[in-house]
């Protein structure tokens, strides 16, 4: 047994790297600050101080998530400054459909050995998410495991909380026969269905990560590392003028799974096939892949990143406003009745 000495640095742990990392991000996590962050970074939790006195009776709504698979691609290309921005719209777009406006964000990245210019690179992106969702980014963990992970690689997770005033909780029951269904479009994949887009492009199509994808004329890395919308601000800004009986984020099970979880008893979505635009990839991904029709709709978003509920009698207006907001925006369907038994989900 030796008896040379040891320290944490020679296990794979680097302490200064850590140091290093968290002077890299300060004015990134400065950039996302509110009125309400009472502490800079670096304390052993974060603090935020909600004004009581702006809500009559505020509900508290907060969501989790992570990127997935989509990190495999931002290892194979080397760019990590957008999945930062996929974790916090997959949390923030979650806890927005509730009515809540997203207060604060915190993140946990893991890795096995520390690189500050990466993970710099990752909190780049995190922090223009908030800023997209006009929330503070106020802390966080960074965990250094060697050994744990592949060389290179690391995973993201994100937790957010939101407010909103109990009388303006957005849960679905409001909704009726008749309303309309209005989908925002999606950016592209966003972040879910990753597994099954490089299964269909790296094994089937036999592409590389800097291939060009000729239906769509970007390569690989820039198709697929496309940032996922943050829709915040057009509902929030939606919110103050309409009403929106219930919302649903497409997310992992599409468009068939996600709007039952709105919809009350005797409700079903009707909605029109070839009513919005598909973006290419999705067209591509289905006869590359020979994925039937009912597949893509359960697994991908398909062009269709949120879905709106909302009265028949204020569907032109807010589709105007939409527009000014800068959101490309369809008319997809609408709510009939649902018999006892029947799929909550029509596609025709």
């Amino acid at each position: 047994m030796s008896n040379e000495r040891m320290t944490y640095k020679d296990s794979g742990v680097d302490i200064d790297a850590g140091n290093t990392f968290v002077k890299m991000i300060k004015p990134l996590v400065k950039a996302t600050t509110r009125p309400e962050v009472m502490a800079d970074i670096g304390g052993f939790g974060g603090l935020f101080s909600l004004n009581s006195s702006k809500y009559k009776n505020p509900v508290l709504v907060s969501g989790t998530d992570g990127v997935g698979t989509k990190l495999k691609i931002a290892f194979m290309a080397d760019r990590h400054d957008t999945v930062g921005i996929d974790l916090v719209a997959m949390c923030v777009n979650d806890i927005v459909v509730q009515g809540a406006e997203p207060l604060f964000f915190l993140d946990y990245l893991a890795t096995g050995r520390l690189d500050p210019a990466k993970a710099a690179d990752i909190v780049k992106g995190i922090s223009a998410g908030c800023v997209q969702a006009g929330c503070a980014l106020i802390g966080g963990e960074t965990a250094e495991m060697p050994g744990f992970y592949a060389d290179g690689e690391y995973d993201i997770a994100g937790f957010t909380v939101g407010v909103v005033e109990r009388d303006n909780l957005i849960d679905g029951s409001s909704i009726t026969v008749g309303d309309k269904l209005i989908g925002l479009a999606s950016s592209g994949l966003h972040s879910n269905g990753y597994s099954l887009a490089r299964k269909v492009i790296f094994e089937r199509m036999g592409l590389s990560i800097d291939s060009i994808i000729p239906e769509t004329g970007n390569t690989v890395a820039d198709e697929l590392l496309t940032p996922t919308r943050i829709y915040v601000k057009s509902i929030l800004n939606l919110l103050r003028d309409f009403t929106i009986n219930g919302i649903a984020h497409i997310t992992g099970g599409g468009l068939l799974e996600n709007i039952p979880r709105v919809l009350p008893h005797g409700c079903k979505a009707v909605i029109t096939k070839g009513s919005w635009q598909t973006p290419d990839i999705f067209t591509m991904l289905m006869q590359a892949g020979n994925i039937e029709e009912n597949e893509m709709f359960r697994t991908l978003n398909c062009g269709i990143g949120m879905v709106l509920v909302v009265p028949d009698a204020q569907t032109e207006d807010i589709m105007i406003r939409l527009s000014g907001l800068h959101e490309t925006a369809f008319v997809i369907g609408e709510i009939a009745k649902c018999d006892a038994g029947a799929e909550a989900v029509d596609m025709i």
